[in-house]
């Protein structure tokens, strides 16, 4: 067993933690897991979704947008993550704590298929840039997109994923650079690209584009399960670099930027696709390397967490405990099945109704912890009915606003109202129960069954 593992906690031992904790000696270095973690910076989507904000409200609308977007997700992040980091809890123990049984199965399943999801979709992304450029059978582009990944994933967080991370970085960053001066020698600067006239609608542009942001919300419990990995001493750190405003400012600021500039230096719509083809046209076979490059760092998270929320899952459910790498395969062949369909029909779709679910969990997750600061061993007995009625019926409120036609403002507002509502009725059914404290030791019937990935590597 190596120095990173995770093994499950015992019991009848008065020291023993009350729920499944990784413990603190075999959490990740900080370099470690920061650099595992910083995959996420490099996604293409980062581009797309400050280029599409721009040709929906304007680019001045956007870096609005943008800069109260970096705000928010430092704050949240630098609460969840510390929190996660001190109780070394995943988000399915963690849910488990505030909703129950019902959490234990919902989590995982809303958090493996978004995950999984936003791997089909960044895996997509390098399928068609190869195809682009060396043409072929796009099925066999997704096919070769997938097993590549595998191997790459089998691996835990200090195992690997830091590493081959790290070593990625700078080629990534290099890239972009690359890019940039590309486009403009070849197309020349664009000097109104920071005046683009912002299109009508029903709300104020910078509230549309943070509207925007917030959809991808699930970024705040893909950090609760990488920061539980940290070392309690390197908190601080992390909430603010590994996981707080500055990973922000880069991933949403400078890839923002990046993107907004090369998609208006070749006149090309906001769009995945429309990066794929700026990036291509700027670099040629480098730009493809580029794409493959980043879309392999983004989607070590994306399979990594998907696998371990699978595993969790059929623990949870089916009561079948297996190895990791199992549920690696399962997720790539999942992927792939994906990827034969028209997912693009209904993935949108899918994501929105997902990212209510989400953004309901987030809100409640920040309520909790600013409830129980003084009480970590809360009994999660006394809270997880009326915190399972929350989240589902908020999320009910929010998919709702989300799917009726009648009002536009009303369907924008969606997850801003599923953040109002999951946070007060969450917040009034609490502070109505008198919460009954149990020992560090606790009683038997109140552990949370250890998940199977706690039980292996980081």
């Amino acid at each position: 067993m190596s120095e990173h593992d995770i093994t499950a906690p015992t019991t009848g031992n008065k020291s023993t933690p009350t729920e499944t904790e990784v413990p603190e000696s075999q959490r990740a270095p900080r370099w470690s897991l920061t650099m595992a973690w910083w995959a996420m910076f490099s996604a293409m989507f980062w581009l797309y979704i400050a280029s599409a904000s721009s040709d929906a409200v304007g680019v001045p609308n956007t870096l609005i947008g943008m800069t109260l977007t970096i705000a928010t997700y430092g704050i949240v992040n630098r609460i969840l993550s510390r929190y996660a980091a001190r109780t070394g809890l995943s988000v399915e123990s963690f849910s488990r704590r505030m909703f129950g049984p019902i959490g234990s199965i919902l989590a995982p399943l809303v958090f493996a298929a978004t995950a999984l999801y936003y791997g089909v979709f960044e895996g997509s992304i390098v399928a068609v840039a190869l195809q682009d450029y060396f043409g072929g059978d796009l099925r066999i582009w997704y096919l070769v997109c997938v097993i590549y990944m595998i191997p790459l994933v089998l691996g835990g967080v200090a195992t690997w994923l830091d590493k081959i991370n790290g070593i990625l970085l700078p080629f990534y960053v290099i890239g972009l650079v690359g890019v940039i001066a590309a486009a403009t020698v070849k197309q020349g600067y664009p000097h109104q690209w920071l005046d683009s006239v912002p299109t009508t609608g029903p709300l104020p542009g910078w509230l549309t584009s943070y509207l925007i942001y917030m959809g991808v919300w699930v970024m705040m419990m893909y950090t609760f399960d990488y920061a539980r990995l940290a070392k309690p001493r390197d908190s601080a750190f992390h909430g603010t670099v590994t996981f707080g405003w500055v990973f922000y400012l880069f991933t949403f600021g400078v890839n923002g930027l990046i993107g907004i500039y090369i998609l208006e230096c070749w006149g090309i719509a906001g769009s995945e696709s429309g990066v794929v083809q700026a990036i291509i046209n700027s670099l040629g076979v480098a730009g493809v390397v580029l794409i493959l490059i980043s879309q392999t760092r983004i989607n070590t998270a994306n399979y990594y967490l998907a696998s371990s929320n699978l595993q969790v899952l059929a623990d949870r459910t089916l009561r079948i405990t297996s190895p990791r790498a199992v549920w690696v395969l399962v997720a790539g062949i999942l992927a792939y099945l994906f990827m034969l369909t028209d997912v693009l029909s209904y993935l949108l779709k899918a994501l929105a109704w997902q990212g209510v679910l989400v953004t309901a969990w987030v809100a409640i997750a920040l309520v909790h912890i600013a409830m129980h600061r003084r009480d970590r061993a809360a009994s999660a007995r006394n809270v997880a009915g009326a915190g399972a009625m929350a989240w589902l019926l908020a999320s009910a409120i929010g998919i709702a606003a989300t799917v009726q036609t009648t009002y536009a403002e009303l369907a924008q507002l969606a997850p801003i109202i599923t953040v109002a509502f999951a946070a007060s009725l969450y917040w009034l059914s609490c502070s109505r129960m008198v919460r009954t404290p149990i020992s560090r030791q606790g009683r038997k019937d109140d552990r949370v069954k250890p998940s199977p990935e706690e039980a292996q590597t980081v």
